[in-house]
């Protein structure tokens, strides 16, 4: 398998920073606050390779610097220190030494994301079929008809009803919310996807559904994917690997069994008890 993305060493400070924030934050000091500036260690020194068509699972509780680490690569917060290659048929992008343009590009053509909270990924003041076109007219696709068709091909893909595909997203169900949310992520075809807590707060069957959905596209584009999650059930479902996190550091990685049928720290031994 192609490596896609590579991540060594990622670290978001919240606040100044000082030279004692890294050893007096993290599992063994308990917080994330460092007691001497009351900066913030979101996460630290955090190393991961994905390959193509892999979904890698980031587990913790909230608080753990999970989704801080797919902020970070998705370009909407900008790492304290660290350094990130995506891998591309046009050549190996450093990401964080590109400037704003060349991000904006990389996100908006190479990259889907899905949030948790729909009002982040979607414009509530268009339709559910202009969330879609708008990302693709950032794409340089300009022909009504093309956009109207591809619209129509990833909600359908989705299970979002066409004939409300003229509708603002506000009038929609959280279930359909995200369902039009991973429609306009995948509007370019990423190799790419980040899922941040995409079925938190959902009905069971609609999380069901999402989970079901989510599967057919890697299956079928093969697209890696980063999923963000608390649930180890989500978890169990859809990755192949996962790092478990704990006061931002990685704290336990590797193949997604093994660390749920035989968690070697304490700390994910309690949390795999705990959805037992």
């Amino acid at each position: 398998m192609r490596k896609i993305l590579e991540v060594r060493n990622l670290s978001k400070i919240y606040g100044k920073g000082c030279p004692r924030c890294i050893e007096s934050t993290g599992p063994e000091a308990d917080t994330n606050m460092c007691p001497h500036c009351g900066s913030v260690v979101a996460i630290h020194d955090v190393s991961f390779d994905l390959h193509e068509g892999e979904i890698l699972g980031l587990m913790g509780e909230s608080g753990s610097g999970k989704s801080t680490v797919v902020k970070n690569l998705y370009f909407d917060q900008t790492p304290t220190s660290g350094e990130a290659r995506f891998f591309d048929e046009a050549g190996t992008q450093d990401m964080f030494h590109l400037n704003a343009a060349q991000q904006r590009r990389l996100r908006n053509q190479r990259f889907g994301m899905v949030y948790q909270n729909p009002h982040l990924g979607l414009n509530f003041g268009i339709s559910s079929g202009g969330n879609i076109a708008e990302r693709l007219l950032m794409n340089d696709v300009s022909h009504y008809g093309e956009i109207r068709e591809r619209a129509k091909e990833l909600l359908s893909r989705t299970e979002v009803l066409l004939s409300r595909m003229d509708e603002s997203p506000g009038n929609f169900s959280g279930g359909m919310q995200q369902r039009v949310q991973i429609a306009k992520a995948l509007a370019t075809n990423p190799p790419l996807l980040y899922l941040d807590e995409v079925t938190t707060g959902l009905d069971l069957s609609v999380q069901a559904r999402i989970l079901d959905l989510i599967l057919e596209i890697q299956q079928e584009r093969n697209t890696a994917m980063i999923v963000v999650t608390h649930d180890l059930g989500v978890i169990r479902l859809l990755t192949g690997r996962a790092l478990v996190m704990k006061y931002g550091r990685v704290i336990e990685s590797g193949l997604t069994d093994q660390i749920l049928e035989d968690p070697q720290h304490a700390y994910t031994q309690r949390l795999v008890a705990s959805a037992l």
